[in-house]
């Protein structure tokens, strides 16, 4: 076995990380609590990002396994023996990388995050790209060499100008600095050079390179963004988990620099030959002719159709790419789909049938078996209408790539895709059939890891599959809980009476989550379940509750609306709480209207057109607001309450107070009124509809009609704002008198601010 300078102190470590993060998993699992867990996989990605679900916690301890595996790849250092003799440029480029690494790991300490502490790496990506430039002038072209240069030296320059702006709090420069359209497309042009000369260069391993290939993939994946937007729920956000992924997977990078940092410090092994090109033996030619027609078949009835497209914007798989992985990827996903839709995977299928080497074969055969799946996954995944259907900024987005008009819509308004992906996948699946049976090669011999890693993989495919003897029985989802789509009734919504009983118990549990099931336990034993918890809710044992809470992660007095369907104890307790409740508002209404009737009424100076006293107070949360469409763009005027600017008036009242309104009308101005009033200012307002009333929006508070029968044009509007004091406090409740007549101006006029605003 080789062995390395800190092997031993980078396993025990990597033992220790690997230890605390399956105790931490088994403790996410028992209790529903990942925060610990995510904290040491994720570093942040809480459950107000990505909630709770026992596959997340499983894959994250998978992520955490997989990082203590880099751990020890980081922390073993280079081989044992004799140490290179290296020049100076070699010498400096593995102290940039080693100083990189560390830089990296610096983030995964529990320290407070601050901005400028980015500034060193990006700093030290200068001096790599720098030191790779004149390390590789003996292997790579100083064409290829000088794209990379300039490739590496932009995309420091890029992460230096986004740090900044991001310290300075300048996000609105983020999107011109790194537009989100070239993800890590310019820091590619800078590693796939890099890549190709350490893969021609002796001092660099197999394995080094394979390492920078699967960083070069994530980093295509990533979006390289630095915004992440949830809408947060219950449920776990699928836009979010390939996000949280790819940032668990990015320590494939930190592993590259360091593996290629170890084998700078080994003397470079003497230059072996070349082994020897493994070419399968020559068959006949109509079964190779086969391969190369069978995925032209459906190219080419689709090409008869006008529809050069494979996919198209639907499924699943079209999915992942278009929301959750970067834009360049995307980019390469629609030019494959139109490459394949084309029939393209003839040319490769013709090209492996004429050179029949091992690793070209081995690949075409995997890249048609993948897209077989593809093609299988869209058709099982794809909606008669998707929901960025229902959007027309979004369809225009999904389109935006594909060729103007090639997907038209026909009479229902669903889009035409062309054939079946299926019909690809039959091709695709069985031309790498043919392909396979044509040029096998005898097996090679398994090297001793491959068994006992074989055999742990299918054990751990095996823990996950379900019992296959146990009765299932009827199974609700959370999707049958909810009511139909609008789109199902035609355009109707459909308000379903609100389930009882046993059904209400089971929509409860799907729905929020309560229990820590998996969404596919039967029903019958959810139902067992809630009647254990019931008959422990209803004897109200303390030490019970406690065991539960600390056995199963439940607080079982916290179930009483959970528990309501099927349990009298909490139906009972339920029903005097909102008993309980509802009197406490009627009590609070009741309150509210005893202020309003007790403030003084208004008594016109001048009779108006038409009087309103409002019988109930109203409770705006964002104070009224008086326009007509959209308001116009103007210079805006404020006093006290008061804010007006051209087509807008708007008064701001206290949210948490009720108001008392009283509306007044009148065909000429009536005369000033300050007392008795806090605020009283007058302003100007352009009726264009015939109607004015103020409204909020966000509580659905609308005043009635305030115009003068309906009359358009120029109207000065008087509003009277007071606080009516109510059993000794001062802020009992809020008055408002609003006053309307017709007159022309635009003017502003304070005619009462109290001295100290309240």
């Amino acid at each position: 076995m080789r062995r390395y300078r800190f092997g031993r102190i980078a396993t025990l470590f990597a033992a220790i990380y690997v230890a605390v993060v399956i105790a931490s998993g088994v403790r996410a699992l028992t209790t529903g609590d990942p925060a610990l867990l995510r904290e040491i996989v994720t570093g942040g990605w809480g459950t107000d990002f990505v909630p709770y679900a026992w596959w997340v916690e499983l894959l994250m301890v998978a992520g955490g396994v997989l990082q203590g595996w880099a751990y020890w790849q980081i922390l073993r250092g280079r081989p044992t023996g004799p140490a290179a003799v290296n020049d100076r440029p070699v010498r400096l480029l593995r102290a940039a990388l080693y100083l990189s690494v560390a830089c990296t790991l610096l983030y995964r300490l529990p320290i407070p995050y601050q901005w400028w502490l980015g500034l060193p790496l990006d700093l030290l990506q200068i001096a790599v790209v720098g030191l790779f430039f004149v390390v590789l002038a003996d292997v790579l072209p100083r064409w290829l060499r000088l794209l990379g240069l300039v490739a590496g030296l932009a995309n420091a320059a890029m992460g230096i100008a986004s740090t900044i702006a991001y310290g300075l709090g300048q996000y609105s420069v983020l999107q011109f600095v790194s537009p989100y359209q070239l993800g890590n497309a310019v820091y590619l042009l800078w590693l796939v050079p890099v890549l190709a000369g350490q893969d021609r260069h002796a001092r660099w391993t197999r394995g080094t390179v394979r390492m920078g290939a699967a960083s070069a993939l994530l980093s295509l994946l990533s979006s390289g963004s630095h915004s992440i937007i949830s809408f947060g729920g219950p449920d776990v956000d699928h836009g979010l988990l390939p996000v949280m992924v790819l940032g668990i997977l990015s320590v494939l990078g930190t592993v590259w620099q360091a593996r290629s940092a170890h084998d700078l410090g080994v003397l470079a092994p003497a230059p072996s030959p070349a082994p020897a090109l493994q070419v399968a033996p020559a068959r006949a030619w109509p079964l190779a002719a086969v391969a190369v027609v069978l995925p032209l078949i459906p190219a080419a009835v689709n090409l008869a159709d006008g529809m050069p497209a494979w996919i198209g914007p639907r499924g699943a798989v079209d999915d992942l790419f278009h929301e959750h992985v970067s834009y360049p990827a995307t980019v390469l996903w629609v030019a494959l789909d139109l490459l394949i839709g084309i029939g393209a995977p003839a040319v490769l299928i013709l090209i492996a049938a004429m050179r029949r080497t091992r690793r070209l074969l081995r690949v075409t055969i995997l890249a048609l078996t993948l897209a077989a799946a593809a093609g299988i996954v869209t058709a099982l995944t794809t909606t008669s209408e998707a929901d960025w259907q229902l959007i027309p900024e979004m369809t225009e987005q999904r389109l935006a790539l594909y060729p103007d008009g090639l997907f038209d819509r026909n009479d229902k308004g669903d889009i035409l895709f062309g054939i079946s992906p299926l019909w690809y996948s039959t091709a695709l699946a069985a031309s790498a059939l043919v392909l396979f049976l044509l040029h096998r090669f005898p097996p090679a011999a398994r090297s001793r890891h491959h068994v006992p890693v074989a055999a742990l993989a299918t054990s751990m495919a095996l823990c996950f599959l379900p019992v296959t003897d146990q009765a299932r029985g009827p199974l609700t989802t959370a999707e049958d809980c909810s009511p139909p789509d609008p789109r199902e009734t035609n355009g109707e919504p459909a308000a379903p009476p609100p389930p009882t009983g046993p059904r209400a118990f089971i929509c409860a549990v799907r729905q929020q989550n309560a229990l820590p099931f998996a969404a596919t336990a039967p029903d019958q034993v959810l139902l067992d379940h809630g009647r254990r918890l019931c008959a422990a809710y209803t004897r109200n044992d303390p030490r019970e509750l406690a065991r539960l809470g600390e056995t199963e992660g439940v607080n079982v007095r916290d179930l009483s609306g959970v528990l309501a369907g099927i349990c009298p104890a909490a139906n009972a307790e339920i029903a005097a709480a909102e008993a309980a409740e509802e009197r406490e508002f009627n009590e609070f209404m009741a309150e509210e209207q005893r202020k309003c009737d007790a403030t003084p009424r208004h008594r016109p100076l001048i009779r108006p057109v038409k009087a309103i006293r409002l019988k109930e107070p109203e409770w705006p949360e964002a104070g009224l607001e008086l326009y007509e469409g959209f308001p116009a763009e103007g210079r805006s005027t404020t006093s006290g309450p008061v804010t007006a600017w051209p087509g807008h008036v708007m008064v701001s009242t206290h949210p948490d107070f009720h108001v008392c309104v009283t509306l007044e009308t009148y065909t000429r101005r009536p005369p000033v009124e300050t007392k008795g009033w806090d605020h009283v200012v007058e302003v100007g307002y352009t009726n264009q509809s015939g109607e004015m009333s103020f409204m909020d929006g966000l509580s659905g508070t609308e005043l009635p009609d305030l115009s003068l029968n309906g009359r358009k044009g120029h109207y000065r509007i008087r509003l009277h704002l007071a606080w009516f004091p109510w059993k000794g406090e001062e802020n009992g409740t809020q008055r408002l008198l609003i006053m309307a007549y017709p007159g022309p101006g635009d003017k502003v006029v304070t005619y009462r601010r109290p001295p100290k605003q309240r």
